[in-house]
């Protein structure tokens, strides 16, 4: 009886495996319920923080969706509005806005013209924002901390559950800033490639503190091509010879390029120093580029040119921008007006982009095509 007694165990064994097996590979490709997103970034993802803090960005900004200004530099929605809503979660509050703002499925840390690392010049002096993402990381731990203590008291329905921080979704688009900053502050090509690996540095440092609150599933996106933004490209610095077969500035976009390959390096390194993360690296620069370069396969023309602006080859004027006003005899007149349809182009205002191609963008990046993991959007709580 004894063998048959040994069989009867090992089969039981193999049965209870194969069991486990299957449960955790139910688990690997069920799909994630983030009860809410927690943003931070500059301007590609900023929903109202700017505006609340150093005035509202004009009309024609928001005209396509929400038909007044909404905080965005953009017609209408951002990719982030995209992301929240494909997860049945409304548009972030920006966490600076407090104004008619919920709370209860997540918040915006972003702001136009935010760096990673901190800059030394006021926004009036450069046009980047104080608020860089050591800054909004501050604001995020003294938002945990204090909504947790609020909520408790009176406003259980406008703020997260404690538990939501664990199982919220962090999403991530900053760096571009950093590097035109450099630029536009007389660096050379080579002093702002020394400065990355501090700049990524700082991220780690940032993605790490958010670990420790709790945070699990990281969406992080690389930087686009800035050497194809009429802001960059209106620029005296840009030589003819620096611009390639599409018109865009070439020495921008190779460092574009080499901030994400080192950023790719730093998301690689986070998987090994943080076992329980899921970090999804987003190739936004490919998706961008690409569809700028055949704009007219996807259906957009002008690719190069802003569609909120005034003059100049790029419907781009440093010093007329959209929404810009001036005065003739008294009376104000609008100078940065919007083009007649924004749904072909691709440039909204000479930095940002417009809402339509903000759509086309999120989905390109939603089905996992241009993440590392090859993972959609909804299955980015999971490890590989």
């Amino acid at each position: 009886m004894e063998p048959i007694n040994c069989f009867t165990k090992s089969i039981f064994t193999i049965v209870l495996l194969i069991l486990s097996l299957s449960s955790l590979l139910a688990d690997a490709t069920k799909e994630c319920k983030f009860p809410a997103i927690f943003n931070f970034g500059d301007s590609n993802s900023d929903t109202g923080g700017l505006s609340a803090a150093f005035g509202q960005a004009p009309p024609p900004n928001g005209e396509s969706y929400f038909h007044a200004p909404a905080g965005r530099y953009c017609d209408g929605l951002l990719v982030i509005d995209y992301i929240a809503k494909s997860l049945g979660l409304p548009y972030l509050s920006a966490y600076l806005d407090a104004l008619g703002t919920n709370f209860t499925h997540g918040a915006n840390f972003a702001t136009a013209g935010s760096t990673i690392r901190p800059q030394n010049t006021t926004l009036h002096q450069s046009g980047f924002s104080p608020i860089s993402l050591n800054v909004q990381y501050y604001q995020f731990n003294d938002f945990q901390r204090r909504s947790q203590i609020i909520r408790k008291k009176v406003f259980k329905g406008l703020l997260p559950k404690a538990k939501d921080f664990s199982s919220a979704l962090y999403t991530f688009d900053i760096g571009q800033n950093d590097l035109t900053a450099g630029y536009f502050l007389n660096m050379t090509s080579d002093q702002v490639r020394a400065s990355i690996p501090d700049v990524l540095n700082q991220f780690k440092t940032i993605v790490k503190y958010l670990y420790d609150h709790g945070g699990r599933s990281f969406w992080i996106h690389n930087t686009g091509p800035v050497g194809c933004l009429p802001y960059v490209m209106d620029r005296p610095l840009i030589a003819a010879g620096e611009v390639d077969e599409i018109g865009c500035a070439s020495p921008f976009n190779e460092m574009d390029q080499y901030f994400n390959f080192r950023l790719k390096e730093t998301v690689i390194q986070l998987r090994k120093d943080l076992p329980s993360a899921a970090l999804t690296y987003v190739d936004i620069y490919a998706v961008k580029y690409d569809l700028i370069s055949h704009a007219k396969k996807h259906g957009f023309v002008h690719p190069l040119q802003a569609c909120c602006g005034h003059g100049g080859k790029y419907n781009y004027n440093v010093h007329l921008g959209c929404g810009s006003k001036i005065k003739v005899k008294g009376k104000e007149i609008m100078m940065g007006k919007s083009c007649k349809d924004p749904s072909i182009l691709i440039n909204w205002d000479g930095v940002h982009y417009t809402q339509a191609a903000n759509k086309w963008i999120f989905d390109q990046i939603v089905n996992g095509a241009y993440s590392d993991p090859p993972i959609p959007l909804r299955m980015a709580c999971h490890r590989h």
